[in-house]
């Protein structure tokens, strides 16, 4: 199976979440594979349950499996890097420290590994203390492009840019997005995007000429009675990123 994320037009793969092994497989078709499913490390009580079960559920969908942390927890760093080795998916979030570990692990260039830096209120500066130890002590802010260049000496693929709250970060998340075009690297924006703000959140990466980008849409399209990702979203968000790309 593919190690690497199929994208729209070359540019855009959704990242969602999956409440089971048959809703993987509806958003996945929903989405015309045009999709990362997430399942958070966090939800399983070790690495053998979690490897046996996100297995089982890669093999439904071609691989397109996203290895999650659970909110950004940076306690479950190194449970990531461990099953990243061992299952070899398309798409691995890790926290800012733990991308070289993952790297490492995977033994190969092909899946995407992002790295989180979070907003601080300042454009152009950015949050990189995103580590199980580093999280609990002074932030540590740096200029965006030095962020990047780190995260590019740890072999990584894309920006993980969380927690945004939508639009609210929208002038420095514009800076990101530049950052990234300007340094050949990718964006992952993530936090607070739904069915009314995902087709700006889209079209700010793509004006600025990022090369991928992969939006995390979670919480905002999942059936709270169910706790499932609604197909009928999924293709709405395709609908709309095809849109763009059309333009």
């Amino acid at each position: 199976m593919s190690l690497s994320p199929k994208y729209y037009a070359d540019r855009v793969c959704l990242n969602v979440l999956a409440g089971s092994h048959q809703n993987a497989v509806e958003v996945f078709d929903a989405s015309e594979g045009y999709v990362l499913v997430g399942m958070l490390s966090k939800n399983y009580p070790d690495v053998p349950s979690a490897v046996e079960d996100m297995k089982a559920c890669a093999e439904k969908i071609g691989n397109s499996l996203s290895i999650g942390l659970g909110a950004g927890d940076p306690k479950q760093s190194d449970m990531v890097t461990e099953l990243a080795g061992i299952l070899q998916p398309q798409h691995v979030n890790q926290v800012f420290t733990g991308v070289g570990k993952s790297r490492n692990a995977l033994g190969q260039t092909e899946t995407v590994v992002n790295g989180l830096i979070s907003p601080t209120g300042t454009v152009g500066m950015v949050k990189i203390s995103t580590g199980p130890k580093s999280a609990d002590m002074a932030d540590a802010i740096v200029p965006v492009d030095t962020a990047i260049a780190m995260l590019q000496d740890m072999g990584c693929s894309s920006v993980k840019y969380f927690p945004m709250g939508g639009l609210e970060s929208r002038d420095e998340y514009e800076e990101v997005a530049k950052a990234c075009a300007r340094n050949g690297f990718w964006l992952e924006p993530t936090g607070g995007i739904d069915l009314a703000n995902f087709e700006e959140i889209l079209r700010i990466a793509l004006d600025a000429g990022v090369e991928k980008v992969i939006p995390h849409i979670y919480s905002s399209i999942i059936d709270s009675s169910t706790g499932e990702t609604r197909p009928e979203d999924v293709k709405t968000l395709l609908e709309i990123t095809k849109r763009l790309l059309s333009r």
